[in-house]
């Protein structure tokens, strides 16, 4: 007899044992067994992610009084052809299909092959020749399906990598298409202004689109590049009031423009940092504790509805988001944004133009309970945009709380605010926010002068509400109001925000699948810029978002 023939009957056994180990786990079941095809033993090894182990020891619901104890053994620590599951257990009474002790059968001929070019196994009978060739024979059909399917996906793969985009890119898109109207008595002015013009509005039809480009370049870093295109005009033009705006309003007449660079990447393991090259926003990088209404897109319709006004400082600026998080209840971020850092000219610049410094403690116990804990400086030259105006809440809120020392004027301010979420189901969660920004003229006509401004708002989210996916939420609050300050008592400003403004939002999110959205929803804004003459005025809008 060849030394090759030596040498298969010598490993003959591992393919003995395992026919017999595994052919007894599924006797019980494989009568009533449904048939199992290829794709999905692929699927269903990918969900199980089996890993190799190296001793039988490493099986936590394998013992040794176990009857097939000694051939698992064998075939782990002596063959290593068996493998178990992420949780360390094997499952060896859980039913085998055909195409899976094909599979096992494969691994362990794979494993024959290795050992006879090597000759270190022990001698056996002819008995178990034959056996290996029966078995050979008996799953030739499986085996010749497998090997099939591997040389299948192998070609596939090799064209996808020959043509595709990228090696390290993935796009990922949004579409949005909004009907929308504005309707009311009259248009809204500030407190002692003259009401003498209806709210005359047309029903739209507006879309933004937006292409987002994500690279990765080890696998726990990444760089966002966003193309944006949008036709959402503000409302604000024929309410009278910004608390009317939409959380996706914009108007660059559909020209594509690239308003997003950033590169996010791990210092430590808990130290994560995020470059701001354009359009930085503090909200897409911190934790705003309003996860079901805070997207543009998918969350609340209204612009006041999505997250407390503090995360807006800053907004659009460059800078760097810095978050440590040590793998506790606890963490802590800090930011700086600059809104004019690529303009060199005088009072403008990363240093010396708009910016905001930002700091947040979150504290977060449990999945049901969070906090946080928010501080942000924000220092406004009105130059932002050729505008001749600050923006301190970037567009919630009055127009007096907004810009309290009126134009030309340097601002500085400081905002405080405290934000939390509870989640008493799976199902049902609410949230909230409350915030006080004291702001001081530093130039202009009201220089020395300073406005106390606050605001508040709660939400609360019904989950899978008349269907799994769907989101019933209701939103209410106050936006900003200048409540004091010595500019509250200046002349031209006694009758400004002396009422206060509710905002009242429901909104119904309908999961036609998971790229399709549909949300209907209504905007009640009760005595809009806090003046109480003003009539109420409503914004109904029917938003469709597209996931690609």
């Amino acid at each position: 007899m060849t030394k090759r023939f030596w040498n298969l009957i010598k490993v003959s056994p591992v393919v003995l044992a395992a026919t017999f180990f595994a052919a007894n786990n599924a006797l019980a079941a494989e009568v009533n067994e449904p048939v199992t095809n290829v794709t999905q033993l692929s699927e269903a090894q990918d969900s199980n992610s089996m890993n190799q182990v190296t001793s039988v020891s490493q099986f936590s619901d394998v013992q040794p009084t176990d009857w097939a104890f000694q051939a698992l053994q064998s075939l782990v620590e002596r063959y290593g052809c068996i493998a178990g599951y992420p949780n360390s257990t094997y499952r060896g009474n859980r039913a085998l299909t055909r195409y899976e002790f094909a599979a096992g059968l494969n691994a362990c001929l794979d494993r024959v092959n290795e050992l006879i070019a090597t000759a270190t196994a022990d001698l056996v009978s002819k008995q178990d020749l034959a056996t290996l060739q029966r078995l050979q024979e008996e799953y030739s059909a499986e085996l010749a399906t497998l090997r099939g399917r591997v040389d299948g996906l192998e070609a596939r793969t090799s064209e996808l990598e020959a043509n595709q985009f990228s090696t390290t890119t993935k796009l990922v898109g949004e579409a949005i298409f909004a009907v929308s109207d504005v309707f009311g008595g009259n248009r809204a002015v500030p407190g002692g202004g003259n009401q003498n013009q209806d709210l005359d509005s047309n029903t739209t039809f507006s879309d933004r689109v937006r292409l987002n480009l994500f690279s990765s370049f080890t696998g726990k870093d990444q760089l966002q590049i966003r193309l944006n295109a949008n036709n959402t005009i503000s409302n604000a033009a024929v309410s009278g009031t910004n608390m009317t705006r939409l959380a996706f309003d914009g108007n660059n007449n559909n020209s594509v423009v690239i308003d997003k660079i950033n590169y996010a990447f791990n210092l430590t393991d808990a130290l994560r940092v995020k470059v701001d090259a354009s359009g930085g926003e503090l909200y897409e990088n911190v934790n705003t504790f309003n996860s079901d209404f805070a997207s543009s897109a998918r969350g609340a319709l209204s612009r006041y509805g999505r997250f407390s006004p503090i995360y807006r400082q800053g907004q659009g600026g460059a800078g760097v988001t810095v978050t440590f998080n040590p793998k506790g209840a606890i963490s802590l971020s800090g930011a700086y944004l600059a809104r004019t850092a690529n303009d060199p000219t005088l009072n403008n610049g990363l240093l010396d133009g708009d910016n905001a410094i930002f700091g947040q403690l979150s504290f977060q116990p449990t999945k049901a309970f969070n906090i946080g804990l928010t501080y942000a400086r924000t220092y406004q030259t009105n130059l932002v945009n050729n505008t001749v105006n600050n923006n301190l809440f970037q567009g919630t809120g009055s127009i007096f709380a907004n810009n309290p020392f009126g134009n030309n004027t340097r601002t500085l301010s400081n905002n405080y605010g405290v934000e939390a979420t509870f989640q008493f189901s799976p199902k049902l969660a609410i949230s909230g926010w409350g915030g006080y920004t004291t702001a001081d003229a530093i130039t202009g006509a009201n220089a020395g002068t300073d406005a106390d401004i606050w605001y508040w708002a709660g939400a609360l989210a019904l989950r899978d509400f008349g269907g799994k996916g769907n989101v019933l939420g209701v939103i209410f609050g106050q936006p900003p109001k200048v409540t004091g300050g010595s500019i509250k008592n200046a002349a031209g400003n006694i009758n400004l925000d002396d009422n206060t403004s509710y905002h009242l939002e429901g909104l119904y999110k309908f999961k036609v699948s998971d790229n399709i959205q549909v949300t209907p929803g209504l905007l009640v804004i009760f005595n809009p810029e806090h003046n109480d003459a003003n009539d109420t005025e409503y914004v109904g809008t029917l938003r469709t978002t597209f996931t690609f």
